[in-house]
């Protein structure tokens, strides 16, 4: 994958955009990313986090995602909990040759895939010149 079609931010602490009186716990969701011919794939991993808690959103070449994971619901009583409760949220730069209008996600245990295709190159093609 060329440096320009996704840049990874360097890997810092999470920090919200705001100031947050929340003491929840903010996570940095593992990725793995793909790429071929076509597009470029993103694999985040968000377990414990349904579609409805999912927020995906692009904003001047900047691609979000951002989740909460909701307390559990417990069938009986609770022996190891190792997901934390708590928010999701990482950030990739999306160059000029991911086509933004087609961009697709879908969530499949615990995992969101978010689909980036590339812009179909330009075709060269010949102009023909009218006499008049």
């Amino acid at each position: 994958m060329s440096a320009q079609e996704l840049k990874i931010q360097d890997k810092k602490p999470v920090q919200p955009n705001q100031e947050s009186t929340k003491t929840e716990t903010c996570f940095a969701p593992h990725v793995d990313i793909f790429e071929t011919d076509a597009e470029v794939v993103v694999l985040a991993d968000v377990p414990g986090v349904t579609p409805e808690d999912i927020e995906l959103s692009l904003e001047e070449n900047i691609l979000t995602i951002a989740a909460q994971r909701q307390p559990p619901k417990h069938m009986g009583r609770l022996i190891l909990e190792e997901y934390e409760t708590g928010h999701y949220l990482r950030r990739f730069t999306v160059a000029e040759t991911i086509d933004q209008d087609q961009i697709a996600a879908r969530l499949v245990d615990g995992v969101l895939r978010v689909s980036l295709p590339k812009v179909a190159p330009t075709q060269p093609k010949k102009i023909e010149i009218k006499i008049g």
